[in-house]
């Protein structure tokens, strides 16, 4: 199985156990340049009370303190949706080398949709990014989860 896929499939795990828990289903999974996982992690801006708990922001901040070094360098993270402002930031500054994402997020993105933060000449550090892996799967996810909070009348959190 390709890399890619197996650690997408992964992050899509995390993203379930977010679901469950009544989170937005967003995973997202750090590995070295060895393929060894630094961290997994899914979103928790509920249970945490901290709208900064993105799936991408804890991975980053586990492996940073798992390697006691506040540089990714060599890091690839593999997240189902593609990331927010944030958490594109977020890569820029701990110098994660590759963004791979399954579905696009139009309304949100800052990796290629709304606009392209992670691979901006303006800044000191871009990534390589790979779109698409996984998509379907990705964005039938997310689009369930919304699709069944409206069904149940429940509040739909925003996306995270």
């Amino acid at each position: 199985m390709d890399d890619m896929v197996y650690y997408m499939i992964r992050a899509i795990e995390k993203a379930k156990e977010a679901a469950q828990k009544g989170e937005v289903p967003i995973g997202a999974i750090l590995v070295d340049e060895q393929n060894r996982i630094l961290a997994e992690a899914h979103n928790k801006p509920i249970a945490l009370s901290d709208p900064t708990a993105h799936a991408e922001i804890l991975a980053i901040r586990n492996a940073a303190k798992l390697l006691n070094n506040y540089r990714l360098t060599s890091t690839t993270l593999y997240v189902t949706i593609e990331p927010c402002i944030m958490c594109a930031g977020a890569l820029v500054n701990a110098r994660v080398k590759r963004l791979v994402y399954g579905a696009p997020d139009l309304k949100a993105g800052a990796c290629g949709s709304l606009m392209n933060l992670v691979q901006d000449s303006r800044l000191n550090h871009r990534l390589d990014v790979v779109k698409g892996v996984l998509e379907d799967e990705c964005r039938a996810l997310i689009q369930d989860f919304f699709s069944s909070r409206r069904k149940q009348g429940g509040e739909v959190p925003k996306r995270s």
